[in-house]
């Protein structure tokens, strides 16, 4: 299996925020939509039903505290997440916060317009108040 490394393109596309007892959390840089993903430091897995169930379990309570504090943070209608990996098929799972009236709500944010990147401070407000209700 060898060591795990992050797909070039969510490093991409994405900032660190944290590292959780399985997964890297990172930040999207598009100011759009509240939106993380969650990254299994796991090697050569695409699939979530190739993980141990141990690491299912993880991965599972890592995504619904994420989404928890998530919702908590931005007061969200609605939190989307998706494991789609059709064009990064390193296993990662996405964390939407959603609102009434966003960008192509209720359609989906993939392919939609441009992205916004974050401005710095509005960033760094973001990842300390995600941080503080993990």
């Amino acid at each position: 299996m060898g060591e795990f490394e992050l797909d070039a393109r969510l490093a991409r596309d994405s900032e660190l925020i944290t590292v959780l007892g399985l997964c890297q959390l990172r930040l999207l840089n598009d100011s759009r939509w509240p939106w993380v993903m969650l990254v299994p430091q796991r090697a050569g897995i695409s699939e979530i039903f190739e993980l141990t169930p141990l690491d299912q379990a993880l991965l599972t309570f890592e995504t619904n505290t994420v989404a928890a504090a998530l919702k908590k943070v931005t007061g969200a209608k609605k939190i989307n997440i998706g494991a789609l990996g059709n064009v990064v098929s390193q296993l990662h799972m996405h964390v939407i916060a959603r609102f009434e009236g966003d960008p192509n709500w209720p359609g989906p944010i993939w392919g939609f317009g441009q992205a916004v990147p974050y401005a710095s401070s509005q960033k760094q407000d973001f990842v300390k108040a995600l941080v503080e209700n993990l």
